[in-house]
């Protein structure tokens, strides 16, 4: 079963490490480290680190795309990269050492046209077919239509494929309305995400199950919505259950969503039932917020998180 992760608006993401941070202050940075990101190339990361090979392709800018040629080919990755003029952009995450919490500043993308979405286009029919999983993750350029990813989800269920999407406002709001043959397998909103499609706030946890039934009903064989500290909630055909993550150390929550998206993806590639994709997802993502960057601890160790979560029937 081929695995590929697309990235329409790939970024190094830079992380910068305060002591506190204080809006209107002048900061010394404790340390500062880049990685190369974007949430589809962050997932493949992660099913890199776990065993499974994997393709990533999106756009690149040819002129910063060394650190992501050097990350694929570091972890194994299948490096399918359209790659055009210009930078990859940089987004700055600013780190609060006595917190936890991360910040982000994330900067406009590469813009591109049609030419450029037709080689991606490409790309994913060349590396898809009857059983591949496609991952379809992160923001799009401000060049694209939001429909890109409810277009593209329509061409890759046409081949056979099963697709996961992590995306959000506009883009998230057009696959969600597409036909019942062109929704996504799988989608993993946060709670704010699942308000902004919803139109309104999701204050309690019953508030936020309605919601994600409200979408499996529609077709989607498997929502995940993400809530942080507090888990995450599974809703599929098989029922609905709330995964809590074990006491974790946290070195950086970036990725953190990446690593559940990959989670998913991997116990979808095994055909695991939903309480055990559900342990796995949430160890994916407990294991690498105890790492900086879209990395994960090995194998024994993400196994021995699975079986720490806790999993809690909502039915």
């Amino acid at each position: 079963m081929s695995l590929v992760t697309l990235t329409l608006n790939p970024a190094i993401d830079q992380t910068v490490t305060l002591d506190a941070l204080t809006p209107g202050s002048v900061h010394r940075a404790r340390s500062v480290w880049a990685d190369a990101g974007g949430k589809g190339v962050n997932v493949a990361s992660c099913l890199a680190d776990w065993g499974l090979p994997v393709a990533a392709t999106g756009v690149l800018g040819q002129d910063n795309a060394a650190p992501f040629t050097q990350l694929l080919a570091a972890k194994g990755i299948d490096d399918r990269f359209v790659w055009i003029p210009g930078e990859t952009r940089t987004n700055l995450k600013l780190l609060d050492a006595g917190s936890g919490e991360t910040t982000d500043i994330n900067l406009p993308g590469l813009e591109f046209g049609p030419s450029t979405v037709e080689a991606v286009r490409a790309v994913l029919g060349d590396l898809t077919g009857p059983g591949s999983l496609a991952v379809l993750a992160g923001s799009l350029p401000r060049s694209l239509a939001a429909d890109t990813y409810a277009r593209l989800t329509a061409e890759l269920k046409r081949r056979g494929a099963r697709v996961v999407l992590d995306a959000s406002g506009p883009a998230l709001a057009a696959a969600l309305a597409a036909g019942p043959d062109a929704l996504p397998d799988a989608i993993k909103p946060n709670r704010h995400e699942l308000e902004e499609w919803a139109g309104r706030p999701l204050p309690e946890s019953a508030d936020v199950l309605d919601a994600a039934r409200s979408l499996q009903r529609r077709g989607i064989a498997l929502v995940c919505v993400s809530l942080g500290a507090e888990g995450a909630l599974f809703v599929s055909s098989d029922g609905a259950l709330r995964a809590l993550p074990p006491p974790t150390r946290v070195a950086s929550t970036v990725g953190a969503g990446d690593a559940l998206v990959a989670g998913l993806v991997a116990g979808l590639h095994d055909g695991l039932a939903l309480p055990d994709l559900a342990r796995r997802a949430l160890a994916f993502a407990a294991g690498k917020l105890s790492r900086t960057g879209a990395n994960l601890p090995g194998r024994t160790e993400v196994e021995a998180l699975a079986r720490e979560i806790r999993v809690e029937r909502l039915d």
